[in-house]
């Protein structure tokens, strides 16, 4: 029996239930499969390796997809109480976030319920301070950070994760500006709230769908899911070159509607542990050790001791931090600055996250080393376990190599055909992909989670009404997160 905690025993640490009829909000994808065992001594070593020091290794993902990755994983999951220093019973975590791409994390609980996040129009949001252009040279909108109570400056938003960095925060301010873009156009008043909220999460679904997931589900996985993106029934491997984001579908979903293989609940939508544990934390090793804001080339740190040189958050930032998001994304059209990018997909994660300045957590303070450890506390299953009940080939020991050294996983035959599930992830988008996109795995488990909760939730584009298109696509463009933010800075909707 597991040693008693300070605060007693989580429900189910003695014994974490994998009962095929159970499904909570967060569940199992593979609830027969065994669980990965490991020595945590092991998983310490094999995290302190996977740390790169040398040149950043750039991919060809523009750098801001890794925080549109983080926003929405913040926008469907929220587990306050989850903890190194105990297994956790994934049936008895609590999410805090429903799992909807429903903007909870901007909206709160509404107008009603939190009147303090919204204008007394009780349409609009309220904004923080104007942040503006530093320099002549700089031709980009002024921006605007969040509201911030004068008490501790922390942010008054409807999810406090979304204040952690600069990137974040300047995000999550966009998506608030959205809103209000979609409100000034609708020349919305009270009652028509949910009309406004209903339009900004249609727009957010349509980038999910079709601006990040080809970004960085391989090709074939993401043809298979989404049939109707090539109009065809049953598309073959020859017509799937790299797709070029954001899409546009050539059919409609009715006509060709998603394929789900192994993301299929029962009763209620819920979040699979292989996939809030594992896979959806490849974009840990997409994180650069610093970044440039905007053209004034300050490099800022991810991380760091002095607040004045990181993109350290839960607080207000310098006005010289507005940021050019042509750095960031790039449009359609690709006009503006080449962005920044993104680190490859791998096993080697930046420097900065090897030694994370928070000492508020209990060691390990390396992200490496806590993301193996959580796994193995929640039960996850190997990762050549999962390729097999997918139907796929296991990546041979050989060629699944951790760290800049690329030094074989099987060198330690505690991980000989037993690689933990998330390492996996990652050396299998190293070495079948060579970091640009995820491998077939991680694909199918992040495409087949994301899309599955959009198809469970009766309110979704996918299910409210799967014709509709945004009005940029409807005049024969492409919408992505870039054109977006575009919407959302136009200075004629500002309040």
């Amino acid at each position: 029996m597991s040693s008693p905690s300070p605060h007693g025993f989580p429900r189910g640490s003695d014994s974490p239930r994998r009962s095929r009829s159970f499904e909570g909000c967060f569940g199992r994808l593979f609830r027969s499969l065994p669980i990965a065992n490991f020595r945590s001594e092991d998983l310490l070593v094999l995290g302190s390796k996977m740390v790169a020091s040398s040149k950043p290794r750039e991919s060809r993902i523009p750098a801001g997809y890794t925080y549109l990755g983080q926003f929405v994983g913040h926008d469907l999951t929220f587990d306050p109480a989850s903890s190194l220093q105990r297994a956790d019973d994934p049936e008895g975590l609590v999410d805090y976030r429903t799992p909807r791409f429903d903007l909870d994390c901007v909206y709160g609980r509404g107008p009603d319920d939190q009147p303090y996040l919204y204008e007394r129009d009780g349409v609009r949001l309220v904004l923080g301070e104007r942040l503006t252009k530093q320099g002549p040279t700089e031709d980009i909108p002024d921006g605007y950070d969040l509201p911030r109570s004068p008490g501790n400056d922390l942010a008054i938003i409807g999810d406090p994760r979304n204040d952690e960095n600069v990137i974040i925060a300047q995000l999550h301010s966009v998506f608030m500006r959205f809103h209000n873009r979609i409100a000034y156009d609708l020349k919305a008043r009270r009652q028509d709230f949910d009309r406004v909220q209903q339009l900004v999460r249609w727009h957010y679904q349509w980038v999910v769908l079709y601006d990040f997931l080809p970004r960085i589900v391989d090709s074939e996985t993401y043809m298979d899911v989404f049939p109707h993106v090539a109009g065809k029934t049953k598309p073959k491997k020859e017509d799937q070159p790299g797709l070029v984001a954001p899409i546009v579908p050539k059919s409609d979903i009715i006509q060709d509607p998603p394929r789900l293989h192994f993301y299929r609940p029962q009763h209620e939508a819920f979040i699979p542990i292989e996939f809030s544990a594992a896979a959806y934390r490849f974009g840990h090793s997409m994180v650069r050790p610093v970044y440039n804001l905007n053209l004034r080339r300050v490099p800022l740190g991810i991380v760091g001791s002095n607040r004045n040189e990181t993109l350290a958050g839960f607080g207000s930032f310098n006005p010289n931090w507005l940021i050019d998001w042509r750095l960031f994304y790039q449009t359609s059209d690709g006009a503006g600055p080449e962005p920044q990018r993104s680190l490859k997909i791998d096993t080697m994660l930046s420097e900065p996250l090897s030694d994370l300045p928070f000492r508020f957590l209990k060691p390990p303070l390396s992200l490496p080393q806590r993301n193996l450890i959580r796994g193995m506390q929640l039960g996850l299953p190997s990762g050549q376990a999962v390729a097999q009940v997918m139907g796929i080939r296991p990546v041979d020991d050989d060629r699944l190599c951790i760290g800049p050294k690329r030094v074989p996983l099987s060198k330690n035959k505690a991980f000989r055909q037993n690689a933990p599930l998330w390492c996996y992830i990652l050396a299998e988008a190293q070495h079948l992909q060579d970091g640009e996109k995820l491998g077939p795995v991680g694909s199918r488990i992040v495409i087949e989670t994301l899309v599955g909760l959009m198809m469970a939730d009766g309110h979704s584009l996918l299910r409210q009404n799967p014709l509709w298109r945004p009005e940029v696509v409807e005049k024969g463009g492409k919408f992505g997160i870039a054109e977006f933010i575009r919407m959302a800075t136009d200075p004629r909707a500002q309040r």
